[in-house]
């Protein structure tokens, strides 16, 4: 087995906030995301309010300034996003203007990796916190040796909710031309999702759906599965376990986990491609 290289993460930044960015909201653009992501719930499809995971599009940027604050450049080609978790105080309207800044808070060395994670805190023009989204990457082969601050906080999939029905179960369609619609709609410009060559020089099989594509996926699929207003999606959190593919059926199941909380896994026929989901739904108002 090759030895995972030697490297060091920059632990004078854990902690440090990077700066906000700024993102105004046009109800074009919420119905552009509802589209890219084959949600079909009129309210999203209307850009009234968006859909739960377009809060990652006021929040990208953010993502890119810090990514790197902590993990030096050279180990850029083994990252993969390993986790999302969203914190949802109220949904994103037309007309919002959201800013947002990001900080790592932590990260942990294993021998198949090291995991580093970042909190995100979004809010609108009058100061009041709108979303808080924790992103963790992983570097795969690369073990930093040690662990610094803390990791997201988790949601760990109950085993014992598999002895009973699930409460609903939801089969989505991927489209051959998913990632294409994706892409401009939520401003991720990676490649593996774009182009062919690019995807499988990085050792995948093609290209492959944005992870948060896929997790828009699960979220209107719990959200039509238990038929709830979207208003009500207080906390949506994956852990991504396996590429989707342009063209793939993907099936959530999900499982009444306590008052409020769902539990829910995705599947492409046997494979498990996102573990660990939750949703947490409040009480109707």
């Amino acid at each position: 087995m090759m030895a995972a290289p030697t490297v060091s993460f920059d632990a004078s930044n854990v902690g440090v906030w990077g700066e906000p960015d700024t993102f105004e909201v046009t109800r074009e653009r919420l119905v552009q995301y509802a589209e890219a992501t084959n949600d079909p719930i009129a309210a999203h499809l209307s850009g009234e309010r968006a859909a739960p995971v377009f809060a990652v599009v006021p929040a990208f940027m953010s993502i890119m300034q810090v990514a790197f604050t902590v993990a030096p450049p050279e180990v850029a080609m083994r990252v993969v996003h390993g986790e999302q978790d969203f914190r949802i105080h109220r949904p994103i309207r037309p007309g919002d203007v959201i800013s947002t800044r990001a900080k790592p808070i932590g990260y942990a060395g294993a021998p198949n990796g090291t995991s580093a994670a970042f909190l995100l805190e979004c809010r609108d023009a009058d100061g009041e916190l709108v979303n808080e989204q924790y992103m963790t990457a992983f570097f795969r082969g690369v073990d930093v040796g040690e662990t610094v601050g803390e990791l997201a906080p988790p949601h760990k999939f109950d085993e014992s909710l598999r002895a009973q029905d699930p409460v609903a179960v939801v089969t989505q369609h991927v489209d051959d031309d998913q990632t294409y619609r994706y892409s401009p709609a939520s401003g991720d410009p990676m490649p593996i999702h774009l182009d062919e060559d690019v995807a499988r020089a990085a050792g995948l099989p093609g290209i492959i759906a944005h992870g948060l594509c896929t997790q828009a996926f699960t979220s209107w699929a719990v959200l039509t599965g238990l038929d709830v207003d979207s208003t009500r999606l207080t906390r949506h959190a994956v852990r991504f376990a396996k590429p989707v593919l342009p063209g793939q059926d993907i099936t959530t199941s999900i499982w009444a986990a306590g008052p409020g909380q769902y539990a829910f896994e995705t599947t492409v026929g046997d494979t498990v491609v996102v573990k660990d989901g939750l949703a947490e739904i409040s009480e109707e108002s």
